[in-house]
């Protein structure tokens, strides 16, 4: 099984095409084409891996609803990148869609689950029986290879992200935060990134204290640790949202082939028409 982190997919083809053609309008049919080939190379490159499926960020995050802060620091990020966000995420969910209707693969968009979601709960419903491959350079999925028969690979890197130790580096990642995500580290309070806050430094002593550990003796570490650990532990997503993933994936049907080659007609997608049969 091949699982691919779309939101990644999408989002990095974007900012290439931007950071190529500064105040030049964006094209979606270069993104389509970027995102189409990236997948067709890839399934080809791996082809023993088997089905694809394409997982999806939810509109609606189950995270913000128990940390309202998480990713809410992104938003004065995009606003001082000087980008037309609003015309990148039109594209985004326009070509979501279209895959949706038109893919030959399964498609998995869960109310509430991010592409992060998606992936753990497939993996720890189908590792056991099957090899999985991760497309995504994701740290966060580097977790899962602590499963047998799951690997990682960056289809930006073009290079396999391994690990010797995954439970290390989840604990780590636990205790580091992620501030991409507007997650602080566990000696910081929730709305320290948000606001803008320095966060109080995880020094090299701290951080070896904290990994020899199960659980922090100071109270306020601990209500920071198991806030991040619900956060960042893909193995604590709430059971409904893992069951949805699991009875979505069973019951969505990809598109035939055929309405697959149509699409592909439609937009003018000449090239990929040719090795239409690599996807």
């Amino acid at each position: 099984m091949i699982l691919v982190d779309l939101n990644q997919l999408l989002l990095s083809g974007l900012l290439a095409q931007i950071s190529k053609q500064q105040n030049v309008p964006l094209e979606e049919s270069l993104v389509r084409h970027m995102v189409l080939n990236t997948i067709r190379a890839n399934v080809k490159k791996f082809k023993e891996y088997g089905e694809v499926v394409i997982a999806c960020d939810n509109k609606r995050y189950w995270r913000r609803e128990i940390f309202p802060a998480y990713k809410a620091n992104r938003k004065k990020n995009r606003d001082a990148s000087g980008h037309d966000w609003t015309t990148i995420f039109e594209c985004m969910a326009k070509i979501k869609q279209e895959l949706k209707t038109h893919s030959p693969y399964k498609v998995i968009d869960v109310d509430g689950a991010e592409a992060d979601d998606v992936i753990g709960a497939l993996v720890r419903q189908y590792s056991s029986r099957e090899p999985i491959l991760i497309l995504s350079s994701d740290k966060d999925f580097v977790q899962l290879q602590a499963y047998c028969n799951v690997k990682q690979y960056s289809p930006i890197l073009k290079k396999f992200i391994k690990t010797d130790d995954p439970n290390s580096q989840l604990k780590e990642l636990i205790i580091r935060g992620d501030s991409g995500d507007g997650i602080p580290n566990v000696l910081s309070p929730d709305n320290c990134l948000v606001e803008g806050m320095r966060q109080k430094p995880i020094t090299k002593k701290i951080l070896l204290q904290l990994m020899d550990v199960t659980q922090p003796t100071s109270e306020s570490v601990a209500r920071n640790w198991d806030r991040n650990s619900m956060l960042i532990d893909l193995n604590k997503m709430p059971e409904s949202i893992s069951k949805s993933i699991i009875d979505t994936y069973s019951e969505v049907k990809p598109a035939s082939r055929q309405q697959f080659m149509n699409y592909m007609i439609q937009n003018r997608l000449k090239n990929l028409l040719e090795v239409i049969d690599e996807f």
